[in-house]
């Protein structure tokens, strides 16, 4: 796509730490109101010309338009007068990022390819279960890590999403389920796993403000307990990650010797898998009822025998880590060098992990018929013609 073309540099293989880049202001100019916390929010308003007890007293009421009720246009905002309303309108905006597709899999999997206000897409899915509902939410348009198993991993890194790009995504779903206002019960959308397109910890500083908003009691009101960050391993943020944002955590580990990780998790080359369960160890509030999670996709004669998964075991047991393993069975994607594992050499991984008195479930795919996997959509989508895409987000 002609709009992706402008890419961060990236200083090397074994460390593909992006350089940040400034986020590209609105073409019109406006303050874009989601992702500013209360006070910068008051700021802004403060900023523009309000004096400051009244400034204060909108920020108030325009929080609770925008996180409670959903509300993105001011004239909506009754409590607010009608010609404060349109100079807000002049001066700020209250958006979501532009849904180019979304699409409904036959077992309820949703999943939306979605456009920041600078012209580049990227991708959020919503997995409904029985019990709960799961929103996997992006941090970066593009990837820096080039895991070679994962879709996501053969785009380039464009830029970091910034706090309203990664809020507006969990708005967006609440939008689509109709779970206005944020007070309701029964919410179908009801976790949150930083584990879209994009290393979390490489746009920490981002995620950690989206996030503060989205487990805010008078914001999105998520517990930090039903949300998860995902990594791919980058151990100097962790400790951070632990104690500034709190959430749970899930590494994907992916393999259990340096050889086959340094091939599908180049990061490994860096960061090692003995530094990785360290840091794990130490990651703060990590406990029984707190598990780690390591996601473990099933690559056909790549990490799936007998001997790997006992030696996945050892090496939790060894780091006395308080854990589960998320079994994933590769999801195919045009060009990708590996193969799903059988399900007859699945269920014998699983097995052994259970045997040893670690949880080790088998995820079920999602999704399959939608292009779920991560970044299929984006892909499929940038074959198709502009006048195409045009006709269906119309439909």
């Amino acid at each position: 796509m002609s709009a992706d073309t402008t890419l961060m540099s990236i200083p090397g293989p074994a460390d593909p730490l992006p350089v940040p880049r400034a986020a590209v202001p609105r073409a019109d100019g406006k303050v874009e109101l989601i992702g500013l916390p209360r006070e910068k929010i008051r700021a802004a308003l403060e900023g523009a010309g309000l004096e400051p007890k009244q400034a204060k007293l909108r920020a108030k009421q325009i929080w609770h338009w925008i996180y409670n009720r959903g509300v993105g246009d001011f004239t909506a905002m009754t409590d607010v007068g009608k010609a404060l309303q349109a100079w807000l309108t002049e001066r700020f905006v209250v958006t979501r990022p532009e849904v180019i597709e979304a699409q409904v899999s036959t077992d309820g999997t949703r999943k939306w390819l979605l456009r920041t206000h600078d012209g580049h897409d990227f991708e959020m899915v919503f997995i409904p279960d029985a019990d709960r509902g799961t929103l996997c939410v992006s941090s970066q348009v593009g990837c820096t890590l080039n895991c070679t198993f994962c879709h996501t991993g053969t785009m380039k890194l464009v830029r970091n999403l910034d706090p309203a790009e990664i809020v507006g995504q969990v708005m967006l779903a609440r939008d689509a389920l109709g779970e206005w206002p944020s007070s309701q019960e029964g919410r179908m959308l009801t976790n949150i796993v930083m584990m879209g397109m994009g290393e979390p910890l490489y746009n920490f500083d981002n995620v950690r403000d989206a996030l503060k908003i989205v487990m805010d009691g008078d914001g999105l009101g998520l517990s930090k307990r039903r949300i998860t960050l995902s990594t791919s391993g980058v151990v100097p943020m962790m400790a951070r990650a632990g104690e500034e944002i709190g959430v749970n955590l899930a590494v994907s580990l992916h393999a259990v010797t340096k050889e086959v990780r340094d091939e599908i998790v180049p990061i490994n080359r860096k960061y090692g898998i003995e530094q990785l369960l360290q840091a794990c160890a130490d990651y703060p509030g990590a406990n029984n009822a707190r598990r780690i999670t390591f996601e473990y996709v099933m690559l056909k004669d790549k990490n799936d025998s007998d001997a790997d998964a006992r030696e996945l075991v050892r090496l939790i047991h060894a780091y006395d880590l308080p854990a589960k393993v998320n079994l994933i069975p590769f999801n195919p994607w045009e060009g990708s060098a590996y193969l799903c594992s059988t399900p007859e050499r699945i269920k014998s991984f699983s097995s052994i992990i259970f045997a040893a008195g670690i949880s080790a479930p088998v995820r079920t795919p999602r999704g399959r018929d939608i292009d779920a996997a991560c970044g299929q959509l984006k892909t499929a989508a940038e074959k198709k013609s502009r006048a195409q895409l045009d006709r269906e987000a119309a439909a």
